[in-house]
């Protein structure tokens, strides 16, 4: 599956930035979907993560809760991260990534060489 990412920005703290993932080249729908961030000079994170089934079970890391929603729509093969209240602390380039099932995402997932992912979109959080 190829994963093109997009919508990151520069944003004041506080405002709103909506993240796109567009999917395409397998069945969408066997795969869970995650984004991670990764800030300069730190690992590779994960932020947020949605199931491939029509349950759309949802994860995400504790300091985004409340904050981000992560969507998805299969019939568009899309995945969405809404950001809200962003703080410089979210500063970082996020990644869409694709995990094939039965494999999942889980709250601390690390990369795997299996994932599938995006080019990586920037987001700059002032303060």
């Amino acid at each position: 599956v190829q994963l093109q990412a997009s919508g990151g920005g520069l944003v004041q703290a506080g405002g709103s930035l909506r993240l796109s993932c567009a999917a395409s080249g397998r069945t969408f729908s066997r795969y869970a979907m995650g984004w991670f961030r990764q800030a300069p000079g730190k690992e590779r994170d994960f932020v947020a993560s949605i199931s491939w089934n029509d349950a759309g079970d949802t994860v995400y890391v504790d300091s985004v809760k409340g904050r981000f929603t992560i969507s998805r729509d299969n019939a568009k093969n899309m995945v969405y991260l809404q950001m809200n209240n962003l703080q410089p602390e979210d500063t970082a380039v996020y990644y869409c990534a694709a995990r094939e099932i039965p494999l999942t995402y889980y709250r601390g997932s690390k990369p795997s060489p299996g994932d599938y992912w995006g080019q990586g979109t920037l987001v700059t959080v002032s303060s």
